[in-house]
């Protein structure tokens, strides 16, 4: 009879564990970025800010249409290659994740948003800037930092009107990113009576710049302007010094902006010319940027680079759409998403009709003493 007793009050229990746990709904949200190939720092560091939001979210013990929710992460390797960006978009949206936070280069996430569109999965970027990516006019497309039209022509209004420069040469990487950001910086250059002198082109792989660098010292610039990312600024501004460009300037955009690219630089005296541009405010003016950088810092040791921050506060819109909605369910929760009014870490959150961020700011940074450090 007590052996009866026990073996039903432990049936009792198990059948209670069950029903509580089947009261608990996993809820999916997407993360892609290169965490393999030169460009991983930044993939890596885009992936904690969403994995901190993640589990921030489940401290807080959510209910979302009467259900506890268990939000999990599923991050994705686009290894900053368009075709494995679309690939990593299709499993995503095969897994049925209920929103997606990435990619971080225009290159890949220009094709995987066409792809979140045709499936119906809402997803936000804190780092591609590329102006094409709202231009279809996707209803699954939101973008929460400044994009290449407002970097490129800040850079080139700094240019001519603070540093009265004259003339410049452009360097892009051929990427939608790269190709991008340059020719809004050459044409409002342009329109501000800068002279482009010489216009070169390499690839986000290169490391040797000396053939290009050695034609553009012969026509004697007063600035360089070179639209790509740190793998290949850090090599450049070494073979700048080397060619004795010491004196030249350096402008770039967000994918130079970067600690990295102090590192790759190796000392060089260039370095101290380097004049770039991100989206958004510096950390410290930012509504929560300095007590969030502290947290991230206590959990991912010298991992920041630029763009966490956006990603961490990318992943908590998308839920408090969902929250606002009362649903997990994209087709649901997008109307909330578009109507947002966030207050988030990097900035207030609103969008404009086409997906893009109301009133975005930007900062232009130099490098002192070898640290980034911004100029406005």
């Amino acid at each position: 009879m007590q052996l009866k007793l026990k073996l039903t009050v432990v049936a009792a229990i198990a059948a209670f564990a069950g029903v509580a746990s089947a009261q608990e709904q996993v809820v999916k949200i997407g993360h892609v970025g290169p965490v393999s190939g030169p460009q991983a720092h930044y993939g890596k560091d885009n992936e904690n800010g969403a994995r901190m939001a993640v589990e921030e979210l489940n401290a807080q013990g959510i209910t979302i249409g009467g259900k506890k929710i268990k939000f999990e992460l599923q991050a994705e390797d686009d290894a900053a290659d368009p075709k494995q960006g679309t690939a990593a978009a299709q499993k995503l949206c095969d897994a049925k994740v209920a929103g997606v936070v990435g990619h971080l280069n225009s290159g890949t996430t220009i094709p995987a948003s066409k792809v979140y569109n045709d499936c119906g999965i809402p997803h936000v970027t804190g780092a591609a800037t590329n102006p094409n990516l709202t231009k279809p006019g996707y209803k699954t497309t939101f973008r929460i930092i400044a994009n290449d039209n407002a970097l490129g022509a800040g850079l080139a209004a700094y240019a001519a009107d603070t540093l009265k420069l004259k003339s410049v040469a452009i360097i892009d990487d051929r990427t939608a990113y790269g190709q991008g950001v340059a020719d809004v910086f050459k044409k409002t250059a342009a329109t501000k009576g800068i002279k482009v002198v010489d216009e070169q082109f390499t690839t986000d792989k290169a490391t040797d710049f000396m053939a290009i660098l050695t034609s553009i010292k012969s026509k004697n610039p007063d600035a360089i302007f070179f639209g790509g990312m740190d793998p290949q600024a850090g090599p450049m501004l070494r073979q700048m010094e080397q060619l004795g460009l010491s004196n030249v300037k350096y402008f770039g955009g967000d994918g130079i902006c970067t600690a990295e690219v102090a590192k790759l630089a190796a000392g060089a005296k260039t370095l101290a010319n380097v004049i770039c541009a991100e989206g958004g405010a510096s950390l410290a003016k930012m509504p929560g940027g300095t007590a969030w950088k502290a947290k991230y810092d206590a959990k991912y040791p010298n991992q920041f680079q630029v763009y966490s921050p956006y990603t961490y506060d990318a992943t908590m819109l998308l839920v408090d759409a969902m929250k606002r909605a009362n649903s997990w369910d994209p087709k649901v929760y997008i109307p909330e998403l578009q109507k947002s009014n966030y207050k988030g870490v990097t900035a207030q959150i609103a969008f404009e009709p086409n997906g893009e961020l109301k009133n975005p700011a930007i900062t232009l940074y130099n490098y002192k003493d070898g640290k980034k450090t911004p100029l406005n």
